[in-house]
């Protein structure tokens, strides 16, 4: 792991602490002035580009055939699921980013120092409780990096569903910090400081098992989320970040109800024979430091030969391991971007537009130029293996 990617989300973060004025007013200014008097501007997420507006809703699951790999006295494994749907307009509440005991769950184990409120109140563009919108979408699950909670993906999932699919972001009990769940408030990120080398394969293999079972739940012959019907069946993605993004790739292996899959800035664990992914989609976006060919992961070089379908590989020119979060585009906010690096509202849109691209490709069969060659809109991506 680059030296880079460890620092990140001190980095994204720590300009942040320019903010206690809004809790404090301790901040001063570099030129000595008294900032006490000064409201800073609340963060929000992007704003979705699609016509439907967002609700959510959130789900706890608990698969009882399975106990706790972080915690077996814990009973069985739990899993929290915040579902994004297309919904009525003007109907709902604005839904939160997440609470304050967990932005300082979260804050606490990243080691940053920060008012929990200016994390907790972020703007989002969802509405918690909404009426659905009539019809049918495709689904995309999504699975965040390890430590970090599935809020992270938020202005990812926003987007998606603005666009017409239904998203469901997984939380792994003791896999992050700031997660709550019923009964049990926020949960300890037990499993942090004990995936390495020799334990990264079987946390991938593990979370590959718990997105299994949120398919079962969601797309199985009975479901216990109330908007159910809204999900197409027969069109189902995964994607997901770090660790997420490995869970991505080793479901796909091992269940065929998976169409297209995408990895931003995760390893890969070998899966065998299955590693072609029987000639399904897949997309590859990384960091140029750590996921460029021949460059500090093999297991993109590994994989990359092995996927037997479409596939393409994106490497974005000056990102950070985060910069595929919600935590590049508020660092860019709080005036925290590298000014060697890829801003973080760029790094949002780029996000955006090639997922959204690639899951409307391969779930809605609607034609886009941007895997074919390089983008004058986006000349920070770079397609390595391009076609011909």
């Amino acid at each position: 792991m680059s030296s880079r990617r460890r620092g990140t989300v001190a980095v994204v973060l720590a300009g942040a602490v320019a903010l206690t004025a809004c809790g404090s007013g301790a901040a001063v200014g570099a030129s000595g002035t008294d900032r006490r008097e000064k409201q800073e501007p609340r963060l929000a997420l992007p704003a979705p580009t699609g016509a439907y507006t967002v609700g959510r809703d959130s789900l706890h699951l608990v698969d009882k055939a399975r106990r706790d790999p972080w915690v077996p006295k814990a009973g069985a494994r739990e899993l929290m699921v915040s579902l994004y749907y297309p919904a009525r307009k003007a109907t709902g509440a604005p839904a939160p980013y997440m609470s304050t005991e967990g932005a300082r769950a979260f804050l606490k184990e990243m080691k940053v120092e920060l008012p929990a409120e200016v994390l907790s109140t972020t703007r989002t563009h969802a509405f918690a409780g909404a009426r659905a919108r009539p019809g049918t979408f495709p689904l995309v699950v999504l699975s965040p990096g390890f430590r970090t909670p599935g809020a992270v993906l938020t202005g990812l999932a926003e987007d998606l569903t603005s666009r017409g699919y239904v998203v469901a972001v997984v939380d792994h009990a003791y896999e992050a910090a700031g997660v709550a769940f019923p009964g049990k408030g926020v949960l300890p990120c037990t499993a942090c400081g004990k995936i390495g080398p020799t334990t990264f394969r079987p946390a991938a293999e593990g979370r590959a098992k718990d997105l299994r079972f949120v398919l079962d739940r969601l797309i199985g012959k009975t479901s216990p989320w109330k908007h159910a019907d809204l999900v197409d069946k027969g069109r189902v993605a995964l994607g997901g970040h770090s660790l997420g993004g490995a869970a991505a790739a080793a479901t796909m292996a091992r269940d065929p109800r998976v169409r297209a899959g995408v990895n931003m800035d995760g390893p890969f664990i070998d899966s065998g024979d299955a590693s072609g992914l029987s000639g399904r989609p897949f997309l590859m976006m990384g960091t140029e430091a750590d996921h460029s060919p021949g460059g500090e992961d093999a297991s993109w070089d590994v994989t990359w030969k092995r996927l037997e379908g479409w596939k393409r590989w994106l490497t974005l020119s000056g990102a950070d391991h985060f910069a595929f979060t919600d935590l590049a585009p508020l660092a860019g906010q709080l005036g925290e971007d590298d000014p060697e690096g890829l801003p973080g509202r760029r790094a949002a849109e780029i996000t955006r537009d090639y997922a959204g691209a690639f899951f409307d490709q391969e779930l809605r069969h609607r034609r886009t130029p941007l895997f074919d060659g390089p983008s004058a809109a986006h000349p920070e991506v770079v397609l390595q293996h391009a076609p011909r």
